[in-house]
């Protein structure tokens, strides 16, 4: 009995582990204007400048509206990307060309974050399972940016050289 008690014990301690590991799913939160509010009128500004350039310049590719939310000496930290505004009106206007622009960031976001003269967009990143091409997952991808003189000075994000 005691042998089968210690089996059992060994078995649980096995899978535990793997269960407590088990991803939950990264989730949108559908109320964008939820995620733009805040405590403090400059942080919510701060957020709706970097909001509005995601939807308006970056989804919907209207990169002569770049001037009105991006500084002209815009430092970029993505390793594909120069830095500059006429470089990334430059690279980005390869891949896109003006589409409508949507009342809503169409992107998957799960937060808003302000501080100071930071704004960090989170969205739902998802993925192939590299064990299993057949199987996706969900992660997180972060874009961060710097605000200055009411425009966006800088640029983070988890990019990587391809």
């Amino acid at each position: 009995m005691k042998k089968l008690f210690a089996q059992c014990v060994l078995a649980i301690a096995v899978i535990l582990p793997v269960a407590a590991h088990a991803q939950v799913p990264v989730v949108e939160q559908p109320d964008h204007e939820q995620l733009l509010k805040s405590y403090d009128w400059r942080l919510a500004w701060n957020k709706r400048l970097v909001y509005d350039f995601w939807r308006e310049v970056f989804e919907a590719g209207h990169m002569d509206l770049a001037p009105r939310y991006m500084a002209e000496d815009y430092i970029q930290h993505n390793p594909t990307v120069a830095t500059g505004r006429a470089a990334f009106i430059e690279f980005f206007s390869q891949f896109v060309s003006p589409q409508p622009i949507e009342p809503r960031v169409k992107a998957r976001l799960v937060a808003i974050t302000a501080e100071g003269d930071k704004v960090i967009l989170s969205f739902v990143r998802e993925m192939t399972d590299p064990q299993d091409p057949t199987k996706k997952y969900t992660t997180t991808w972060f874009d961060m940016f710097r605000i200055e003189n009411g425009k966006i000075a800088e640029h983070w994000d988890a990019a990587t050289k391809n």
